[in-house]
């Protein structure tokens, strides 16, 4: 049974920063892309960052590009979104994602 577990979320000033973590387990993790999602109270979930099953190669949502980074540790089985100069816009549960499932979430709340 696949399962994803996020950590690290929390409360934050604007301009603050977070790293994100993502223990990936029941799958061979090494051989898929993972990513990262969100979702803001009253919206759809929305694409945050995505990474290659070799790290080398990533994608970003343009609200976050320059911002964020993904990273992963394949011999862990984690990983990891840098939050950087954080937004209140950014308030939001982020979710872990590889293929069609996703973690339970970690609460990411940015004040102004």
């Amino acid at each position: 049974q696949v399962q994803l577990v996020e950590s690290g979320g929390g409360l934050v000033q604007a301009g603050g920063s977070l790293r994100l973590s993502c223990a990936a387990s029941g799958l061979a993790f090494s051989n898929y892309a993972m990513g990262w999602f969100r979702q803001a109270p009253g919206k759809e979930r929305e694409f945050v960052a995505r990474i290659s099953w070799t790290g080398g190669s990533t994608s970003y949502a343009d609200s976050v590009k320059g911002r964020f980074t993904i990273s992963r540790d394949n011999a862990k089985n984690t990983v990891y979104l840098q939050m950087n100069s954080l937004k209140p816009e950014d308030t939001a549960v982020y979710y872990c994602n590889s293929q069609s499932w996703f973690g339970q979430g970690t609460q990411v709340t940015v004040s102004s």
